[in-house]
């Protein structure tokens, strides 16, 4: 079990966090037009996965549009941010921030926790209880793990530049 910490307060984590080199494992959120969506749905791009607890915070809003403006101009790279966030307050952000890019999707895991369980980032005690820590894992077109950053402070933001330079090496 990983922990991170939240302004300095331990936090632990439920699972174990997928390591470079696993198989990622399928998982199940809601889009913005209430449909499920998986992992499966993505098959034959390469993936950049960015686990956050709620776009209604500053650095997880600020994230997103980061790899908004970053990610999703590069062809053949889809970008999922995945959050504990209601599939309405998702596309209602995304709306007001004008992230209207096909490559970059928002999934809420407001009815399974299947992402961030399997992933290693559930959230297992205090107040963000429930929710998923902040990572980045990027997945190949096999979706075989071939970068993981775990953000050891929820309030920070990840490393953009690795994650983007190791999706880029993939396509």
């Amino acid at each position: 079990m990983a922990s991170v910490t939240l302004k300095g307060n331990p936090v632990q984590l439920e699972g174990k966090l997928l390591e470079v080199g696993a198989k990622a494992p399928d998982f199940h959120g809601t889009a913005k037009d209430l449909s499920t969506k998986s992992l499966k749905d993505y098959n034959g791009k390469v993936k950049i996965l960015v686990s956050v607890p709620s776009l209604d915070t500053s650095v997880c809003a600020m994230e997103t549009k980061k790899f908004h403006e970053r990610a999703t101009k590069l062809d053949g790279i889809v970008t999922v941010v995945v959050s504990g966030d209601l599939p309405f307050a998702m596309n209602r952000f995304c709306t007001m921030e004008g992230l209207d890019s096909p490559n970059l999707i928002t999934l809420s895991q407001f009815r399974d926790f299947s992402f961030s369980k399997a992933y290693g980032t559930h959230i297992a005690d205090g107040g963000l209880q429930g929710l998923s820590a902040r990572a980045v894992f990027v997945l190949d077109k096999n979706d075989t793990v071939q970068y993981v950053e775990l953000v050891p402070e929820i309030a920070s933001e990840p490393n953009y530049e690795a994650a983007i330079g190791a999706a880029k090496k993939l396509v």
